[in-house]
Parts: structure tokens; sequence; C-alpha cells
């Protein structure tokens, strides 16, 4: 998988933060969409690899009880995670139990579950 994610990585838009990240989300019928960094020079109007996989999974009529595991390479030794603007989207977009793989360059793999990476979402009941 991590090969995938390299080869995936080429296709980031990153001239700002030099910092290519790649993501592979996998449906439970072994469907994956892929994500990449796409920066902006107006920095907000970027996305990250996380969500832009689950916004073209979601945008193809998938929901969140579909979603098996993500994987997640950034260009770095040392293993990342994901952001918190990304750890909001998952909290919401994916099942609490869901295994969220973050990959380093070196072939190193730290696996979190969404409540792990959120204990304490923020969800439509904090609206009420």
């Amino acid at each position: 998988m991590i090969e995938k994610l390299k080869e995936i990585q080429k296709n980031s838009y990153s001239p700002y933060s030099h910092f290519p990240v790649s993501a592979i989300l996998i449906t439970k019928d072994g469907k994956e969409f892929t994500g990449v960094n796409v920066e902006n020079a107006s920095y907000g109007a970027g996305i990250c690899a996380e969500r832009s996989a689950i916004l073209s999974a979601i945008s193809r009529g998938y929901t969140k009880k579909d979603f098996q595991e993500l994987y997640v390479l950034t260009p770095s030794k040392k293993i990342g995670t994901p952001c918190f603007e990304c750890r909001q989207v998952l909290s919401e977009l994916l099942e609490k139990d869901v295994v969220v793989h973050c990959c380093s360059l070196e072939g190193e793999m730290k696996d979190y579950t969404i409540e792990e990476l959120c204990p304490y979402p923020f969800g439509e009941d904090d609206l009420a």
C-alpha cells in the first residue's frame, strides 16, 4: 500500500508547503478512493488528502457505513497523523471503529481508530 501511496503522492499540488500528502480510502466492497493535498495561494481554499479521498467517495454515493479503512502518507521519515480539520471530517463521515493507517516514507505504520484520533468529537448533538 505504501508504494501506491508514494505513486499517488506525485499528484499533490503543494507549491507552498512542499509537503505532499496522499491518502487511500478503502470501502467495504473493496473500492479505493485516492486523494492528495491541493494547495492554493489563498491558503484556506486548499484541501487535505484525507478529505479529498473521503469527499470523492461521498460524491459517488458512498456513506459512513461503507468505509473500512484509510491510509495516509506524509513526505517524512516520521509518521504523521491527520490535521485537526481532517479529524473533524473523519469523526463525522467515518464510523468510530474505522482504522486510519498513518505511514512514513520509511515504510513505518501506526494505526489509530477514528475514536482514538477524535476522543471528543464535535457533532450534530452539539448543535442543539
